[in-house]
């Protein structure tokens, strides 16, 4: 799994997506929103081999901006799950 703010002035997500783009990775999941409490807590893509995910209103260091969606993306990381999606 990898995850980006998508306020990261740092790595920008754009930039990361490019990247991710020149793997030529096989898509299992696209691009969709995942929530916390109902809000959208960012963006993930699945790929085969790897997921990426972005944290809404996070820098360059996701658990120091956004906590709370740094634990849940953890959570779901050791748990081999996708995003939450909205319920």
């Amino acid at each position: 799994m990898y995850a980006s703010g998508d306020t990261d002035a740092v790595v920008p997500l754009t930039a990361t997506r490019y990247s991710i783009d020149a793997l030529r990775l096989r898509t299992l999941e696209k691009w969709y929103p995942w929530y916390d409490h109902g809000k959208v807590g960012g963006w993930s893509q699945i790929y085969k081999g790897l997921t990426f995910v972005t944290v809404t209103g996070a820098g360059h260091e996701v658990p120091l901006h956004r906590p709370r969606q740094a634990l849940i993306l953890f959570e779901h990381f050791l748990k081999n799950k996708p995003m939450p999606a909205q319920t």
